[in-house]
């Protein structure tokens, strides 16, 4: 008798699973009463068998190919539900479920959607056509699932019709971001395009522009096809081939399929990575058999398969080569992994899913842990036999630690904020009305149920002075600040350092680093003067040559001196070359130190020429003798230069200019020299502004000299425009900042330079070319003698002044008085001097002066 119980209860249950549902509640996989119920669709079964090629009965066959990974995120729904239950999150109202099975057909999908609007607490499954959903009231307030974006996206159009909040928490197609056709669709992951971009930059990033892809025959993949193709070409990736397969394990040519895609792999030998838009089902497939035919790839993974353990579990998997995936973001499922501990506690009286693991899992008694799950898929495709509860529970206890390890935490953590959302929403709903009356709020209020409206990406909630946190205002982030999420509650910073945004941004834009370069107009336009101060170097070196015995050029100092301030002239033109370009260590420190020490020795050179004309034309005896001591050009060049090398060589030894990258600037980086001392930098200017003062004050006493000649007055002109110009830079430079500082520096080593080329040289070289007739030295005579006659009548000479004098001059009597023969000494002497500055001994001036014999200063 006992026997034959048992037997008629195994033929019960083969009979039960072997059919198709004969009532709605037998479509159910799981289900637990409560105030508000919340559906869920997920795909535990991976097809639906049938008898025939297709349909030809409306009706639902039986779910084959049980997936251990969904079934546990169903398990992750059931748990998380508890959590909220057992909290005091919705105080007196406890949260049902109702979960099915969509075996990964969008038909089996479509039912269950109809059984979740059919009308609450009615005896008949019925949905109403109405033109007004609004005060429908249907079995569930919401719905989580399912996890594929083919079958979201229909059922997410049926529940459009009574705008039933649906929350996913994998479907990732970039279309069911569109509100317009699917504006009750919420999710907790991001969409393909973050996923697909970030795919391409990694693979742009690599260097790699020669790839495959596979994708799946259905809405998912094509969407994915389509946006990868866009952001490959915009990145110069090109797509080897384009490899599509049939989207459900129901189609029978998806075997076909995926052996001509391997071979398509073989034959493309230099397609060494592959792109991969696929579900597990058709990963598991295509690895298996690539492992049999030696296929090695570099493989890029969805997030639809990237963390699962069936993948990462197939023998011999490393032999295919290199995985990279993308996933979502994990979060803390300690919780979770206690509740599967503990799962043999859990009544499975409503729960077929468990019921069917625990027979599953009876029948795997010996499998190892790495083939248990192929093991439960493989006896799920066909009827298993039941055993006793004792015998379940003891498998539970041993298989626990494998449940654990097929745990993706990135969906589990999906699932549970989808869940927590949905409690959060309907625990605003119920702060104002007793949710323990189903009636209480229809489904689209959560859509609706918000104080404030969302703040959008780039602005940030302010809570208003209201007590709830819900109630608040939504702020714009403020520059270098951004938020790339909607409500969030405070802007993120970007580092100042290397990103900036700009008011209410929703990324940070990376900044741009600056400095003067050599495409810069204003630099080019430097350069062009620069180049043009040396081109008139070398003609006026060209010019003084070839006209090197002319009294001109050798009132100048002789061609030596005049090379020697040329090439200084030169050398500071040539400076301004290492203020533009990316600043280096070597510019840095060769700009300022080149600077300084050429134009030093070019002041020094002027200094020497003004001390000369101050002697020459000095009549007080004891200043004569002073200068005479002091007069020593090449040990005056040498020391006034020495000193500014000595000051540039203990600068670049103590504090050398480096290389600076100033972050201080809003949207840019500005690299720049950082002079390293001020005090160097300044020691080393108003060093050469001494010299140029105490050239400017002899040159300024020696002003008064023979107009065509008058290379003093010329002197002081240039060093007034030196003045004018740094004392002008010092404001202008401290007051500066960006990439145009050191164009500010050259602009005023330009204006200086060329101020004392121009007056130095240029006069001159206008006598040379365009008066050649005072260019004479009868012509230069006769203008020392003009000078003489107008220019002593006033002035006493000493007798210390007249012993000075070498040899004897004989003074013809042009009266008897000591006045005339003071004005002939005095006469005589001035002449001296000024031949002597040409280096040219007159002999004579005219038949009205007495001969006589100069000697040299």
């Amino acid at each position: 008798m006992a026997l034959l119980i048992i037997l008629i209860t195994c033929f019960m249950i083969i009979l039960a699973t072997s059919q198709p549902c004969q009532t709605p509640d037998d479509f159910v996989a799981a289900t637990s009463p409560g105030h508000i119920i919340i559906g869920g669709l997920f795909a535990i079964h991976e097809k639906m068998l049938s008898s025939e090629d297709y349909p030809r009965r409306p009706q639902i066959q039986k779910c084959v190919g049980f997936e251990i990974s969904v079934f546990l995120q169903t398990l992750a729904m059931i748990h998380s539900i508890e959590m909220i239950n057992n909290s005091t999150l919705l105080s007196g109202v406890k949260l049902g479920y109702e979960i099915y099975d969509t075996c990964t057909e969008v038909t089996v999908a479509m039912a269950a959607t109809l059984r979740f609007l059919s009308k609450f607490n009615c005896s008949k499954e019925t949905v109403e056509f109405k033109c007004d959903y609004s005060s429908c009231m249907p079995r569930v307030k919401a719905v989580i699932g399912s996890g594929y974006s083919e079958i979201t996206m229909a059922v997410s159009r049926m529940l459009n019709l009574q705008l039933m909040p649906q929350v996913g928490y994998e479907s990732t197609a970039e279309i069911l971001s569109d509100k317009i056709r699917f504006p009750s669709f919420l999710r907790t992951v991001p969409s393909d395009f973050h996923q697909i971009k970030a795919m391409v930059h990694l693979i742009q990033k690599s260097g790699w522009n020669w790839i495959g892809i596979i994708t799946t025959d259905d809405d998912y993949g094509r969407l994915a096809l389509n946006t990868f193709i866009i952001q490959a070409e915009a990145n110069n990736v090109c797509i080897a081939f384009k490899e599509v397969l049939p989207a459900f394990l129901s189609d029978n040519t998806i075997e076909v399929r995926i052996n001509q895609t391997l071979k398509k792999i073989i034959l493309e030998a230099q397609v060494n990575v592959i792109v991969v838009f696929l579900r597990q089902f058709h990963v598991f497939d295509l690895f298996n058999k690539a492992i049999k035919m030696n296929i090695n790839k570099m493989w890029i993974a969805s997030d639809n398969w990237s963390t699962a353990t069936k993948i990462t579990t197939i023998p011999n998997v490393k032999k295919i080569g290199k995985v990279v995936g993308f996933t979502f973001r994990r979060g803390n499922i300690s919780a979770f992994h206690s509740f599967l501990q503990n799962l043999h506690l859990l009544p499975s009286d409503s729960n077929k899913l468990l019921h069917e693991y625990a027979m599953h899992l009876s029948a795997c008694t010996y499998a190892k842990d790495t083939d248990l799950s192929q093991c439960i898929f493989n006896h799920s495709q066909r009827t298993l036999a039941y055993k006793a509860n004792k015998a379940i529970e003891r498998n539970f206890f041993m298989r626990n630690d494998f449940l654990r390890d097929y745990a993706e935490p990135g969906l589990i953590h999906s699932i549970q904020l989808a869940v927590f959302a949905l409690g959060y929403a309907i625990r605003d709903l119920c702060q104002a009305r007793d949710c323990q009356n189903p009636n209480a709020f229809q489904p689209w209020e959560q859509i609706q149920s918000k104080c404030s409206k969302e703040c959008s990406p780039g602005q940030m909630k302010k809570t208003t002075r209201s007590q709830h946190i819900c109630c608040y205002e939504c702020e714009n982030c403020p520059e270098n600040h951004y938020s790339n999420q909607t409500d969030m509650p405070h802007c993120l910073l970007c580092n100042n350092e290397t990103h900036w945004a700009p008011v209410r941004s929703t990324v940070c834009f990376e900044k741009e680093v600056e400095y003067l370069n050599w495409n810069d107009s204003l630099a080019i336009l430097l350069l062009i003067l620069s180049l043009l101060g040396i081109i008139f170097v070398l003609v006026v070196g060209i010019i003084f040559t070839r006209n090197l015995n002319t009294p001109v050029v050798k009132s100048s100092g002789g061609l030596r001196i005049c090379y020697v301030i040329l090439l200084c002239h030169f050398l500071n033109f040539a400076s301004t070359s290492f203020f533009i370009g990316e600043p280096q260590d070597f510019t840095c420190k060769t700009r300022q130190t080149l600077f300084g020490v050429s134009f030093t020795l070019c002041i020094s050179c002027i200094l020497t020429k003004s001390l000369k004309i101050l002697l020459a034309f000095s009549f007080d005896p004891k200043l004569q003798k002073f200068l005479k001591c002091l007069y020593k050009p090449i040990l005056i060049i040498f020391t006034c230069t020495g000193i500014q090398v000595v000051i540039c060589t203990l600068w670049l030894i103590f504090a050398a200019p480096t290389v600076e990258v100033n972050v201080s600037l809003p949207r840019v980086i500005i690299l720049e020299c950082e002079e390293g001392s001020i005090l160097a930098f300044g020691t080393m200017l108003g060093y050469i502004a001494i010299l140029a003062f105490i050239c400017f004050i002899f040159a300024f006493k020696g002003r008064k000299l023979p107009e065509n000649y008058n290379e003093a007055k010329f002197i002081t002109f240039g060093m007034l425009i030196y003045f004018i110009a740094w004392i002008t830079f010092i404001p202008i430079y401290a007051t500066t900042f960006g990439k145009y500082v050191p164009a500010v520096e050259i602009i005023v080593i330009l204006i200086s330079n060329y101020g004392i080329l121009c007056c130095t040289f240029f006069p001159k070289c206008y006598v040379i070319i365009c008066k050649q007739d005072i260019n004479t030295k009868s012509a230069f005579l006769k203008m020392i003698y003009s000078y003489s006659s107008h220019s002593v009548s006033s002035i006493a000479v000493s007798h210390a002044s007249l012993d000075s004098m070498n040899g004897n001059v004989t003074m013809t009597n042009l009266s008897s008085s000591g006045k005339s023969a003071t004005w002939q000494k005095s006469k005589d002497l001035q002449a001296q001097a000024f031949a002597h500055t040409c280096r040219e001994n007159a002999t004579s001036v005219s038949k009205t002066l007495p001969r006589k014999r100069i000697s040299s200063i």
